[in-house]
């Protein structure tokens, strides 16, 4: 075998390899010879079909089968033996294997991972939110959960904050519909911020039975590229103003929440726990974010381009099945646009190899007891925790996700341990994003 490297760019490669004829004439030969003891041919007794007859038949098949196998053998041997770790698929291009050829010849082009030295982030500043749950923020949760139970009645006057409008609604831009500019017996929750301010404001102070036409300027940033920075004029009509009637606070409310006696006391204590299971998350999850941040400011490389494609053919897909869940249905191989996800795949791959020499380089494998204590935290939040547990043990890839987690936590502990960190008291609201 006979192999040449080119280096084609900064991570890619091109292997030009050729492996004598001879071999692949012979691996050839002997499939046929395996194969024609077991198939099957009309006119023919098992086993007793000629050779001549079976090449006729499985030839082409066969030989496209051993220079396959041969391409990857051959391939395998070659990265190994110039010690190159390969990234993504590589892209084999054969030469046909003319009759007399005394070799078979192909190329290989690939990229590799890259030499990734993790930069210092003793100086990076971390800035760590600290939250203490007690019974104020009990009680604004409880406010919002009974804003989230509440029935609505109808009323004569006209709409303000809080109220929910059913409307009828229709936009233009330049005389022309543009998507998601009308609707009908659409439910507008006041205030909630669902839709543009100017759209809001617009509809409060009518009541049903009345319209108005006004005009909305998109921001700049509008998610809807076809209307962002432009003006559209909407048509409103308000066809019922309806205000919310808020549920007492008492055992009824209590057990709807699950407490079954009822008991006010026993539902607090439980939201509280809650609250406070939610609330450290977050404040995890503030962490984590500056330290994944930290590490990529630190740390300068070229992610391979065919692990970016990879992960954002995952992202695609797990895009399309979150819509599928949400009852969005898509058209049948209707791509998502790739530049929804560039950024977050790249910067998704960019932190995999981060990670990995942080971890290598430090030892912070997680432990089997640190993924157990994981697993029973994520499973206290459900009805039967023991199931739990064992539905996350029952399944290797599940238990790579909570050790996947258990990593991650280990290197921030260790950022932590090295960067600039100062604690500051966050506001509930802000930390639950309800402003």
């Amino acid at each position: 075998m006979q192999i040449n490297l080119e280096t084609l760019g900064t991570l890619e490669r091109r292997l030009s390899v050729s492996v004598p004829a001879t071999e692949i004439h012979g691996e050839v030969d002997n499939r046929l010879k395996r194969l024609s003891r077991t198939v099957k041919m009309h006119g023919f007794r098992p086993g007793k079909v000629p050779l001549k007859v079976v090449a006729q038949q499985y030839g082409l098949q066969v030989r496209q089968e051993v220079l396959g196998d041969a391409m990857q053998k051959s391939f395998g041997e070659a990265v190994r033996n110039q010690n190159l770790r390969v990234a993504g698929y590589p892209k084999f291009e054969p030469k046909p294997l003319a009759e007399g050829s005394a070799e078979f010849h192909y190329s290989a082009t690939f990229e590799i991972y890259p030499e990734v030295t993790v930069g210092d982030v003793a100086s990076a500043a971390i800035e760590r939110p600290v939250l203490v749950v007690g019974e104020a923020e009990v009680e604004k949760t409880l406010a919002i959960m009974r804003k989230q139970r509440a029935s609505y009645v109808p009323v004569g006057r006209t709409a303000q904050i809080g109220d929910r409008a059913m409307i009828d609604f229709r936009g233009t831009l330049n005389g022309a519909e543009f998507p998601g500019s009308s609707g009908k017996d659409q439910a507008l929750a006041l205030g909630e911020g669902r839709l543009l301010p100017q759209f809001e404001s617009n509809v409060a102070g009518l009541k049903a039975g009345e319209s108005k036409s006004f005009d909305v300027c998109f921001p700049d940033d509008y998610h809807g590229k076809e209307v962002a920075g432009k003006t559209a004029r909407f048509e409103v009509a308000v066809k019922e103003v309806a205000e919310p009637i808020l549920p007492e606070l008492d055992a009824e409310f209590a057990r709807s929440l699950g407490v079954a006696d009822g008991d006010l006391g026993k539902m607090r204590a439980e939201i509280k726990v809650n609250l406070e299971r939610e609330v450290k998350g977050k404040l995890k999850s503030r962490v984590k974010d500056q330290v994944m941040q930290a590490l990529l400011n630190a740390t300068q490389f070229e992610a391979p381009r065919s692990l970016v494609q990879m992960e954002l053919q995952r992202m695609q897909a797990g895009a399309r099945q979150e819509l599928a869940t949400r009852g969005v249905k898509m058209p049948e191989g209707a791509p998502l646009p790739m530049d929804l996800f560039q950024e977050q795949a790249q910067r998704r791959v960019s932190l995999g190899l981060i990670l990995g020499e942080v971890v290598k380089a430090h030892e912070l494998f997680p432990k089997p007891e640190q993924v157990r204590t994981l697993v029973e935290e994520q499973a206290q939040s459900y009805e039967h925790p023991e199931e739990v547990v064992k539905w996350f043990y029952s399944d290797p890839e599940r238990l790579r996700e909570i050790e996947s987690v258990a990593m991650e936590e280990n290197v921030v502990t260790w950022a932590l341990g090295v960067a600039k960190v100062t604690d500051k008291t966050i506001d509930f609201d802000e930390l639950m994003g309800q402003r």
